[in-house]
C-alpha cells in the first residue's frame, strides 16, 4: 500500500513521506517544494487571474448563474487558496505574486460586496478566509474577533445564524475550529482563541462526533460518508483528522471521546488497506484530484492511516504537524 500510495502527485507524496514512510525531512520537504511546479499545485498556480483572483470570483467564479442541476462550483478563489494551502504550497511563491494585496483590491464577497479579507457572514467561508489570510501574510483581524462574537451558548457555531438559528452545526463547528486551529498557530493563539476553540472541540466531544447529545442518536448518515476533497462537509475522518492536528499542535494525547468515531473509520478501511472514495460533491472543478465514487482513494488512504497510526501509537510529545511559513 507504501508504495501505491508514494506514486502520486507531489501534494499528496509528501504527507504520506513524512506522516507514513517516516522519511527524512530533507526528502519530504524536497517533494513539497515540488508543489509549486509539478502536477496540482502547478496547474491551479496556472490558473490564476492577473488580478490575484480564480475564476474571477470570491467564492463563485464571476459567471456563475445557479441552477438545479450546477452544484456547488470549486473553483474560484477562496477553494482554490484553500487547496493550494491544504496541498502543502510555499506560501512565498503566492506572497512574490503579490496575490493577497491583488485579492484585497480587486474581490469583493458575493454577499453585499463586503471587502475579501475582512470576511463575510458564513462561518465556513470566514474559517477559510482566516486561514488563508493567516497563510498569505494578510491583515484578518477583524475575522478572528468575528468569530470570538458569534460562538454560540452551546459551544459551537451555525453557518444559519443569520436565519436565527441558536443551536451549533457539526459542519460549522468543526470549519471554524479548523480556523482557529490556523490562528492559534500563526500567532501562539490568546487565551479568548484557545478558550473559543476549546469550547467549540468539547462540543464535537460531548456528542461523540457522531451523534445528537438530545438523543444519542446518530446526527445524519454524512458522518460516515468519507468524500475527497473534503470541502465543507463533516464526516468523522475529518473530524478526528482535525482532532489529531489539534492534539500535536497542543502537546496533548489523543482524547478517548475519540474512540467510537476512530472505530468507524477502522470499519471503512478495506481489507488491502485503503479506503473508498464515496460520493464527491457535484459541481464544476478545475480537474479532478481523485477518484470516482467506489474506487480506493489515496487521499483518504493517507487520511485514515495517518489517524489510526496516530490513535494507535499516542502522539509523542513536541512532535507539532509542520505549518506553512
Amino acid at each position: 500500500m507504501l508504495t501505491w500510495l508514494l506514486d502520486s502527485d507531489p501534494a499528496l507524496r509528501w504527507q504520506v513521506e513524512r506522516d507514513l514512510a517516516g522519511a527524512p525531512p530533507e526528502v519530504w520537504t524536497a517533494t513539497r517544494a515540488k508543489v509549486a511546479t509539478e502536477g496540482f499545485g502547478a496547474q491551479l498556480l496556472a490558473r490564476q487571474d492577473p488580478d490575484g483572483q480564480w475564476a474571477g470570483g470570491a467564492y463563485f467564479p464571476a459567471e456563475f448563474r445557479p441552477s438545479p442541476d450546477s452544484g456547488q462550483p470549486w473553483t474560484a478563489t477562496t477553494w482554490s487558496l484553500t487547496a493550494l494551502r491544504e496541498w502543502g504550497l510555499d506560501p512565498t511563491v503566492l506572497r512574490a505574486r503579490r496575490t493577497a494585496e491583488l485579492i484585497a483590491e480587486n474581490s469583493r464577497w458575493e454577499y453585499e460586496n463586503l471587502p475579501y479579507w475582512g470576511g463575510e457572514v458564513d462561518v465556513c467561508i470566514n474559517a477559510w478566509t482566516l486561514a488563508n489570510g493567516l497563510w498569505l501574510g494578510a491583515d484578518v483581524t477583524g475575522i478572528t474577533r468575528w468569530f470570538l462574537d458569534h460562538r454560540m451558548a452551546d459551544g459551537g457555531w451555525n453557518c444559519e445564524w443569520v436565519e436565527g438559528s441558536t443551536r451549533s452545526s457539526f459542519h460549522s463547528t468543526l470549519n471554524a475550529l479548523k480556523g482557529l486551529l490556523a490562528y492559534d498557530i500563526a500567532t501562539g493563539c490568546t487565551d479568548e482563541t484557545l478558550a473559543a476553540r476549546r469550547a467549540g472541540e468539547e462540543y464535537l466531544l460531548q456528542r461523540g462526533l457522531l451523534r445528537r447529545r438530545s438523543t444519542g442518536e446518530q446526527v445524519a448518515p454524512w458522518v460516515d460518508h468519507f468524500t475527497y476533497p473534503f470541502r465543507w462537509r463533516y464526516s468523522a475522518l475529518n473530524a478526528v483528522e482535525y482532532f489529531r492536528e489539534a492534539a500535536l499542535v497542543d502537546d496533548v494525547p489523543p482524547e478517548p471521546r475519540l474512540a467510537e468515531a476512530v472505530d468507524r473509520i477502522r470499519a471503512a478501511r478495506q481489507p488491502d488497506g485503503t479506503w473508498l472514495q464515496n460520493d464527491p460533491m457535484h459541481g464544476e472543478v478545475w480537474f479532478d484530484v481523485d477518484v470516482p465514487a467506489g474506487a480506493p482513494s489515496k487521499w483518504l488512504t493517507l487520511y485514515g492511516t495517518r489517524v489510526l497510526d496516530w490513535w494507535d501509537q499516542g502522539s509523542t510529545p513536541g512532535d507539532a504537524v509542520s505549518q506553512p511559513d
